[in-house]
């Protein structure tokens, strides 16, 4: 195998003669001031795999505090390997690591100081990823480092703009499990890290292997706590309001606010939908970067052998240093109208002040709407609806798929099932794109046969009080 042997100090590592001491087939690894670096290492072709020790100790010198390896051919990487390949065509291994968080100050109700938290963090991730990148070129090691966030593939939105989903790569490698909240707890630092990932260009000697426990408590307190109820008690996790909510400074969320921008008559008339706060709140995202209006579920956390002293010593004392100051902070929270965050906000925090605005998930493409079902659907609203619905797309994006709504759940497959349907829906693709943006008039589109439906309207109707927009 490859070796990299261990980082050496820059002294050490710095000139011709010191790049060329170590044995054969290895290669000197060192992390290098710009005028300092060692010269390149010829040498790696890619046949020996890289020593994974090696390869782990050079990330925990970069700064990582817990690093994984998993192979590309992992099952657990078979719907993201293409987009992977894509990004770097050379991948063969994946380096994923973690770096802490400061958990007081992401507990914090003042979400500037959350925000800073997260924020630096992310840049010291993105950081750690270019020393590990950088250390491997200068041994001859191809690597690559995707960003940790803010994705840029804008082409792609709505859907998937990101190149790596660090999430499951972490889970994959033993770097934590995804508690209910839908973030990876790791067994020592808990949910209070963040991830990245590192595409190499070669194999590793080994890989890690998932966890076989998960550190999540199923305390639930992450339920309590989330503004909108995107997090439910049996494991339900409704991204939409998450979306809608949280990232409301982010993609959707700011094209929203665009629009209300561009479509007020006035200075005033846009005062009377946006108030003065939001304005300022929008540009401080332009300015220094998109923040989160609630990483609650995060906050509240109790997982992880680092964390979970206070919890384990005094659940009472835990709950009202941590839990209650955030349930009972006033503060504005975004919803769609008729979604079943809506209904929770008033429910359960009628002393937040409701904000409704467009939801942010609408789809661009057919095979975008199918998938982004599972996402948007509303199971509250559901409630009573028994139905089969054939779709059937012609035009730019054929497709037949079948969407069953039954007990509050729904199930999307492809093609149109042996189950007799409720209702039938046939329509072009592009024109049932815009009716679902709100471009285009349902009544054009049936008038144009463009959409033609069989069945009783009243199920297009409940189907539509399923996916509120």
């Amino acid at each position: 195998m490859t070796l990299i042997p261990d980082v050496t100090p820059l002294a050490a590592a710095g000139s011709h003669d010191a790049a060329h001491s170590a044995s054969p087939g290895s290669f000197a690894v060192g992390i290098a001031a710009p005028r300092d670096r060692p010269a390149y290492v010829p040498g790696f072709d890619g046949s020996s795999p890289l020593d994974a020790a090696r390869l782990r100790q050079l990330a925990l010198e970069c700064g990582a505090d817990d690093v994984g390896l998993v192979e590309l051919s992992r099952p657990a990487l078979d719907d993201q390997r293409a987009d992977i390949l894509r990004c770097y065509p050379g991948t063969k291994a994946l380096l994923t690591f973690v770096c802490r968080m400061n958990r007081e100050p992401v507990r914090s109700t003042v979400r500037s100081v959350a925000n800073a938290e997260f924020h630096a963090t992310g840049e010291e991730v993105n950081d750690v990823a270019r020393a590990i990148v950088a250390a491997l070129q200068r041994a001859g090691i191809p690597a690559v480092n995707p960003p940790m966030a803010f994705p840029m593939e804008a082409e792609r939105w709505p859907e998937k703009m990101w190149v790596v989903s660090h999430k499951p790569v972490a889970v994959a490698a033993g770097l934590g499990m995804m508690g209910i909240h839908r973030n990876v707890i790791h067994p020592k630092f808990g949910n209070f890290i963040l991830l990245s990932t590192v595409l190499l260009g070669a194999e590793a000697s080994e890989y890690g292997a998932p966890l076989d426990y998960n550190p999540c408590l199923e305390c639930k307190l992450c339920v309590a706590v989330c503004p909108v109820g995107a997090i439910s008690p049996d494991g339900r996790f409704d991204l939409a309001a998450c979306y809608t909510h949280n990232y409301r400074e982010f993609m959707g969320g700011f094209g929203d606010w665009i629009e209300r921008l561009a479509d007020a008559k006035s200075g005033l008339a846009y005062g009377a939908q946006v108030p003065v706060s939001e304005t300022v709140s929008m540009w401080q995202s332009l300015a220094f970067g998109p923040n989160y209006k609630s990483g609650y579920c995060i906050a509240v956390c109790p997982a992880g052998d680092d964390v979970i002293g206070p919890f384990q010593t005094s659940r009472g004392e835990f709950l009202q240093a941590t839990v209650k100051p955030l349930q009972e902070k006033s503060e504005t929270v975004y919803v769609v109208p008729g979604s079943d965050a809506e209904a929770h906000v008033a429910r359960r925090f009628p002393h937040k002040r409701l904000k409704r605005v467009r939801g942010s998930l609408i789809p661009r493409t057919i095979a975008g709407f199918l998938s982004g079902i599972r996402h948007t659907f509303q199971r509250e609203q559901s409630a009573g609806l028994e139905a089969v619905y054939h779709f059937t797309f012609t035009g730019r994006e054929p497709h037949l798929a079948t969407v069953t709504i039954r007990d509050r759940t729904v199930t999307v497959v492809d093609g149109h099932t042996t189950e007799k349907p409720n209702f039938r829906l046939t329509a072009d693709s592009d024109t049932w794109l815009g009716f679902l943006a709100k471009e285009r008039s349902l009544v054009w589109a049936l008038l144009r046969r463009k959409i033609r439906i069989k069945g009783s309207p009243r199920l297009l109707v409940a189907f539509g009080k399923c996916f509120p927009s």
